[in-house]
């Protein structure tokens, strides 16, 4: 679960999963994050134009291949509802000179944007986990990866 008591699976929505992205640079992936959370109605066009400027600021890798783009404080009015998108981009995507196949971006809240990154970060952290993430073909293994204590279960 997320430390606010909601399992991050809960999260996603089915058409949030995209398992064979394909991204020119970072900067599109993060974009095609973006345009996942307006797609659906977690936030408005203006939150993906600040998820952009964050990662220019502040890289959103974490490591083991994986990126967890998302908005700031400041664009609370943008969102609409809390939601992640899970992006798998098989051939990765080259992020400041590490290999990304794996973002996934965060809408959140009041504020709860940092237990989202928090448990995430968590999950992700663990190699046996972000491995999994990295070979799934299937939505199912998102929603049971993301949906457990710790990754794998």
């Amino acid at each position: 679960m997320s430390l606010d008591g909601t399992p991050l699976n809960q999260l996603l929505a089915e058409q949030s999963i995209i398992l064979a992205a394909v991204a020119t640079d970072h900067d599109d992936a993060v974009r095609q994050a973006g345009v996942a959370l307006v797609a659906i109605g977690a936030v408005d066009h203006s939150y993906i134009s600040v998820m952009l400027e964050r990662e220019k600021t502040v890289s959103t890798y974490l490591a083991e291949g994986v990126a967890i783009p998302h908005g700031t404080l400041a664009t609370k009015g943008a969102v609409f509802k809390d939601a992640l998108v899970f992006l798998r981009f098989p051939e990765g995507v080259d992020w400041d000179g590490e290999v990304v196949t794996i973002v996934i971006g965060i809408a959140a809240t009041a504020n709860r944007h940092v237990a989202f990154l928090s448990r995430l970060a968590t999950l992700l952290m663990d190699p046996a986990t972000a491995k999994a993430l990295r070979t799934v073909t299937e939505a199912g293994q998102v929603y049971a990866l993301l949906g457990t204590s710790d990754g794998l279960g």
